[in-house]
């Protein structure tokens, strides 16, 4: 009977990378607890804010339905957006700004352009939304002629797009922005618009709901 001999020294060698890999290990992960450590402190001191939008007046120059269920719209809203961080600013990048009404999208999506927000600086935008001859869905109309009778359509503006977060030289990755901003539009008797040549202009100051 022949015993096998055993290689001390490989045993040792083996031993050793098992140390070394631990070892390592152990560093990626001290090391990736102070990184996550690092950006919770700075997120508590900085605070970030998601940033407030405004609509401010919509001048509707077209809001009608055509047989059998088409809608033909022609709306130009402004939109004011204020940066309420006092170290942090902010990116605006592909925003497009779509009308709705019952949850169904009836004007094209008009781009805004990208644009950087400092520290505690508001920004205005004035785009045109349209859409000819839209195909809505059956109810939508009905509901639209019905509203219209009455006196009052709610519709909403709703901005969709991506933001990034600037500090200092830092700047973070996309974060989604998706803004809703009710409106108001009366019609007849309850008319509260100002004429404007062929159109009517409606001062709204509707404070908007911002998810980020």
């Amino acid at each position: 009977m022949t015993l096998k001999k055993i290689d001390i020294s490989e045993c040792d060698c083996k031993d050793k990378r098992r140390k070394l890999y631990r070892r390592l290990c152990a560093g990626f992960l001290i090391f990736t607890a102070i990184i996550l450590f690092i950006v919770l402190l700075i997120f508590l001191i900085l605070h970030p804010t998601k940033p407030r939008f405004i609509l401010q007046d919509a001048t509707v120059y077209a809001l009608n339905v055509s047989s059998p269920n088409f809608l033909t719209s022609n709306m130009q809203v402004t939109i004011s957006s204020r940066n309420p961080n006092e170290r942090i600013g902010i990116y605006y990048d592909k925003l497009h700004v779509v009308a709705t009404y019952r949850n169904q999208q009836f004007t094209y999506p008009t781009i805004l352009p990208a644009t950087y927000q400092g520290h505690k600086d508001t920004d205005v935008w004035s785009p045109f939304l349209y859409g000819t001859s839209v195909p809505v869905a059956p109810y939508i109309a009905v509901g639209l002629s019905q509203d219209q009778s009455a006196g009052v359509v709610l519709l909403n503006i709703k901005i969709d797009g991506r933001v990034r977060w600037k500090v200092g030289t830092w700047i973070s990755g996309r974060y989604h922005l998706h803004v809703k901003c009710p409106a108001y539009i009366t019609f007849g008797s309850r008319n509260t618009g100002i004429p404007v040549g062929a159109a009517v202009k409606y001062q709204l100051v509707k404070a908007c709901n911002v998810d980020v």
